[in-house]
């Protein structure tokens, strides 16, 4: 909301980057993003504990991760403008868009936003305990074992070569979406079939086949992230290794543009 206020508004009539409250902003922005390497920091050294816990600040972080970007937008007008204003500006940008992916890979391979990291056993269990309810669905004897099949097809899934193991995700989740459809017809034949022969299940089809699909979603679902958990763990340890250094170009992109603006 606040980004499409900003980006439709006439802002260069009341905020100007060279003076004024919209300098003041490019200075509370290049600040905030400046505390950010202060998660980092905090991370790393032991000796920085007395600043709080590491969950908090995170939690600092991502919030620093958007105003900061946020005023040093409303401070350039959404608009480019000399050449080392517009680096700083590209070079803010692709940080903050990394910090967005940052943050979807992170949230598969921790429990919630703010949560320990996960580990494969505990979603393995998971998934196992989901098997142990398959009674719910005795109406479709073969359904149990097709399910099993898709399940195993699905943890096979995927490039076997380490290095491409970044695009396991991809795989698991294409082949998960065609087990679905395949299962879901399964079922809805299967019912179509039994509901000649039996007035039961023709009364009470539409809500056995909710109880059918609901239960495959919920183990496709529980076994796809099984199966892209190592995945999604190799490309948030790739992106990682790109995030930190596009931080760094970012602080000597905004000291250059600093410089650029007060000297000359």
């Amino acid at each position: 909301m606040v980004l499409y206020l900003g980006w439709t508004m006439p802002t260069e009539r009341y905020i100007t980057p060279t003076r004024g409250f919209g300098y003041a902003l490019g200075i509370i922005g290049g600040s905030l993003m400046l505390v950010l390497l202060l998660y980092s920091a905090r991370k790393h050294f032991r000796w920085l504990r007395f600043l709080g816990p590491t969950p908090s600040w995170f939690k600092f972080h991502m919030v620093l991760g958007i105003v900061g970007p946020l005023c040093i937008l409303f401070h350039s007008n959404f608009k480019t403008g000399a050449a080392n204003s517009n680096v700083a500006l590209f070079c803010m940008l692709t940080v903050a868009g990394s910090g967005f992916i940052g943050r979807y890979l992170y949230a598969h391979i921790h429990s919630g936003l703010y949560g320990r990291k996960l580990h494969l056993g505990e979603l393995q269990e998971s998934a196992f305990g989901l098997r142990e309810v398959s009674g719910s669905v005795s109406f479709l004897p073969d359904l149990v074992a097709r399910l099993e099949v898709a399940e195993k097809r699905l943890l096979a899934s995927g490039p076997h070569l380490s290095m491409l193991g970044f695009l396991k995700p991809l795989v698991v989740r294409v082949a998960s979406i065609k087990a679905r459809w395949q299962l879901h017809g399964y079922v809805r034949r299967g019912l179509r079939a039994n509901a000649r022969t039996n007035h039961v299940i023709a009364a009470e089809s539409k809500r056995l086949r909710r109880t059918a699909n609901g239960y495959i979603d919920r183990r496709l679902a529980a076994t796809r992230r099984v199966a892209e958990f190592q995945g999604y763990e190799r490309l948030f340890s790739l992106w990682h290794a790109l995030h930190i250094p596009l931080i760094f170009m970012l602080i000597i992109a905004a000291v250059v543009h600093v410089i650029a603006v007060n000297v000359y």
